[in-house]
C-alpha cells in the first residue's frame, strides 16, 4: 500500500473523530440554536461531493474538492434556510475561489500545477459570472422529504458541465499539452455534471433533515463518526503490526 494513501486515511479518521466529538458536545455548543445545524450541512454535503468526485476522479480529488464544495455550499444553504438575502457578490466570488482552489488542488497530482492553476482561475471566473446572472446554490431553495430537480436547475447543471469541458480543453492547449485531452475534458465535465445534478436533486431532502434531526439522533451520529474515525486512524498501526510492505 502507498504511504500517501495511509496518511490520507489517517487524516480523514482524525477529522471524523473531531466532528464526532462536536456532535457529542451538542448541548455545550448551544443546542438547536448552536452551530451544529450548519456543521451537519457541512459534513453531509462534503460527503456527497467527496464520494461523487472521489469515484470519478480519485480519492485525493474527492477529499480536496469535496471539503471545499461542501463547506461553501452549506454556508449558502444555511443562509437561504433562514430566509435571509443572498451574500454580496464579493462574498460569492470568495466562495467561488475556495471551491475552485479545491478543484485545482485535487487536479494537481493528475495534470500538474500549470494546468491546475489555469483551470481553477477559469472556473472561478465562470462561477462569478453565474452568480452575477442569478445562478447560485440556493436559487430555488426548498426543504422537503422528496428530492426534486427543476428544469432551470437541470439546464444550469448541463451548462456547468459544458463549461468545465471547455475550460479543460482550453487549459490542455494553453497551459499543459496532454495526451487524450478530449477524453480527460469529457471525464471531468461528466463527473462535475453528475455530482452537481445529484446534489441539486437531493439537497431538499438533506435540508429537511438538517433542520429536524432530534438531539438523540445527533448524538448517535457523533458516536458513529468517532468510531469510524478511530478505525481509520488505526489502519496505519495494523499495517505495521502485520508487516505490510509500504511503497
Amino acid at each position: 500500500m502507498n504511504h500517501h494513501t495511509v496518511a490520507e486515511i489517517s487524516i480523514i479518521g482524525t477529522c471524523l473523530g473531531v466532528l464526532g466529538s462536536l456532535y457529542l458536545a451538542y448541548d455545550l455548543l448551544g443546542g438547536q440554536h448552536g452551530p451544529l445545524r450548519l456543521l451537519t450541512r457541512m459534513v453531509t454535503y462534503s460527503l456527497v461531493f467527496g464520494i461523487g468526485y472521489g469515484i470519478g476522479l480519485g480519492l485525493f480529488f474527492g477529499v480536496a474538492a469535496g471539503i471545499t464544495s461542501g463547506f461553501t455550499v452549506s454556508i449558502e444553504f444555511n443562509l437561504a434556510a433562514r430566509g435571509l438575502k443572498n451574500f454580496r457578490l464579493a462574498w460569492e466570488a470568495l466562495f467561488s475561489a475556495i471551491r475552485s482552489a479545491g478543484v485545482g488542488v485535487g487536479l494537481y497530482p493528475i495534470v500538474g500545477a500549470e494546468f491546475a492553476i489555469a483551470f481553477a482561475i477559469l472556473i472561478t471566473i465562470g462561477q462569478i459570472v453565474g452568480y452575477a446572472t442569478g445562478s447560485r446554490p440556493g436559487m430555488e431553495y426548498a426543504a422537503s422529504r422528496r428530492p426534486r430537480l427543476s428544469r432551470r436547475q437541470f439546464w444550469r447543471t448541463v451548462l456547468r458541465a459544458a463549461g468545465y469541458i471547455v475550460a479543460a480543453l482550453a487549459c490542455s492547449m494553453l497551459a499543459h499539452r496532454m495526451d487524450h485531452a478530449w477524453a480527460f475534458a469529457l471525464r471531468i465535465g461528466a463527473v462535475t455534471g453528475v455530482v452537481t445534478g445529484t446534489v441539486v436533486t437531493v439537497y431538499p431532502f438533506i435540508e429537511y433533515y438538517a433542520d429536524s434531526l432530534p438531539e438523540r439522533r445527533l448524538g448517535a451520529i457523533g458516536i458513529g463518526l468517532v468510531l469510524v474515525g478511530f478505525v481509520l486512524q488505526s489502519v496505519q498501526y495494523w499495517l505495521m503490526l502485520f508487516d505490510v510492505r509500504m511503497t
